[in-house]
């Protein structure tokens, strides 16, 4: 992993490393259930669980196993969201990506624009050949999303994980480098 966090900028955001100052931003979507209802995770009750998150969002950039960012406005500099790889294996050229939005941004293009920049940045910077996303069969958001962006799904991973006290199917769906054509 690079030393330093890379900034990524897009039309109409700023993707950039969390810190604990953004604890307050991040609780007000990471408490609500509808946004990590299909993410494996309680809802998050106090900032210190945020604070976790925040923690874990370090720990795995440090380790060079993932990294992840957060979604922030131009206008605004307010964390709204993350996306980012996780189980990132470099020795196969492969990891997979997530992504939470908070609520009053859905259906504004702004996860479409976030995950596009992240897949591209993850091919350009990090090499990778395929990458995943596994998604619950009931988050057609999130399925219609990266289907958008050329995403295939490859099949139905059953009992996949073991989250929130229960077994979770997942949907697997990758990209492949020669999936998108790069300028």
């Amino acid at each position: 992993m690079e030393k330093e966090f890379p900034i990524i900028e897009t039309a109409r955001l700023i993707l950039r490393a969390v810190t604990s100052e953004d604890a307050d931003d991040m609780f007000h979507y990471l408490s609500d259930y509808d946004v990590v209802k299909h993410m494996g995770l309680a809802p998050c009750q106090t900032v210190k669980d945020v604070l976790d998150e925040i923690n874990w969002y370090q720990s795995i950039y440090e380790e060079g196993t993932g990294i992840r960012w957060g979604i922030t406005l131009k206008n605004s500099g307010k964390v709204i969201g993350s996306c980012g790889f996780l189980n990132m294996a470099s020795k196969h050229y492969r990891a997979e990506v997530g992504f939470e939005l908070s609520k009053e941004f859905w259906g504004n293009g702004i996860a479409g624009e976030t995950l596009e920049a992240v897949v591209k940045y993850g091919y350009h910077h990090f090499q990778l050949e395929r990458i995943e996303a596994l998604i619950e069969p009931a988050n057609f958001p999130s399925q219609k999303l990266v289907e958008k962006q050329k995403f295939k799904r490859e099949g139905l991973l059953r009992h996949y994980e073991y989250t929130c006290g229960k077994f979770d199917d997942l949907y697997m769906y990758s990209i492949i480098k020669e999936d998108l054509k790069f300028s």
